[in-house]
């Protein structure tokens, strides 16, 4: 090997070391994203605007823009949409003749990326902390894009074409940006992933002891294990007990901390409700059902077996 070809090796390692991980820890990039979520500095004004995003009278519309629908959050499908235009705008761009065609494909993008960004909103308002956190710079890169993507249209609009096309490209970088802390969050932070879709994997088959009935109150949710894992147990009379997993599909809240509603259960982190029958989740913003249990009465033991959808 020459010492040039040493040399451009050697920069080429310390310029990768700066963002991807090594043995000795994460690169640049975790670093500042585990930082981000660390940021306490605005707490408080992400909490008024939770609170905003909270109050805003949908009804049964926020379960829909949540995706308990679709079995999982639907904000990552509505957002395939304007990246998909702006994307498809960018290659056209290269293309003589496709300045209308251009154009159309930047204005499909900003409309359809109100919807998603309602949609993203809601969501991040039941998220803890330091998805907070990451999801508000999210947002911000996202509407940094917005802002760019009308600023380029205006131009082409005016015939200012490369003025457009700067504004184009910087548009696609935010939202290249924005998505990267989009998979920061879900992947890394499981944000909108089942916080319950374990527990089917790790419960083995067959009938397994609960609790004696004597030792459950009437009507009040208390956790049990189950094949060492935690469930929530309701009584509710004599002979009729319900077994869900404990914790809640949406970010793992302990259900034995929640109230019992009309043959319900409600969780004391954000709400979401469980039917305790069959574990169904009839209102979000959980977007998955709970594990649910079978249960029997055996010598006045209750025994539960996980149940097969």
């Amino acid at each position: 090997m020459t010492h040039n070809t040493r040399s451009r090796t050697h920069r080429a390692a310390t310029a990768a070391g700066r963002f991807l991980p090594d043995e000795a820890g994460p690169g640049r990039i975790l670093r500042g994203l585990d930082r981000l979520e660390r940021f306490a500095g605005a707490d408080r004004m992400l909490d008024t605007i939770r609170d905003a995003v909270r109050g805003v009278p949908l009804g049964r519309a926020r379960d829909g823009l949540h995706g308990r629908w679709l079995g999982h959050p639907v904000h990552p499908v509505m957002v395939q949409l304007p990246i998909g235009s702006w994307l498809s705008a960018a290659v056209l761009d290269v293309i003589p003749g496709q300045r209308r065609a251009v154009r159309t494909l930047i204005a499909t993008g900003l409309l359809t990326a109100v919807p998603a960004a309602v949609a993203g909103w809601v969501d991040w308002a039941e998220l803890h902390r330091q998805q907070m956190r990451v999801g508000a710079v999210h947002a911000a890169a996202n509407a940094t894009a917005i802002a760019l993507y009308t600023g380029s249209l205006t131009a082409r609009l005016r015939g200012r074409e490369g003025l457009g096309k700067l504004l184009g490209l910087a548009g696609l970088g935010a939202v290249g940006a924005g998505g990267a802390l989009g998979g920061h969050l879900a992947y890394r932070q499981a944000s909108g992933a089942n916080h319950a879709e374990h527990v089917p994997h790790l419960v083995s088959p067959g009938w397994h002891p609960v609790a004696d009935v004597a030792d459950l109150p009437d009507g009040r949710p208390v956790q049990r294990e189950i094949d060492g894992i935690a469930v929530v147990v309701v009584r509710q009379g004599p002979r009729t007990v319900y077994v869900l997993a404990e914790r809640c599909s949406h970010m793992a809240g302990p259900l034995s901390e929640g109230t019992v509603e009309q043959g319900c259960l409600r969780c004391p982190w954000h709400g979401s409700v469980f039917r305790l029958s069959d574990g169904w989740n009839v209102e979000g913003p959980a977007t998955a059902p709970q594990p649910a249990f079978d249960t029997r009465i055996v010598d006045s033991r209750v025994e539960a077996r996980l149940r097969t959808r």
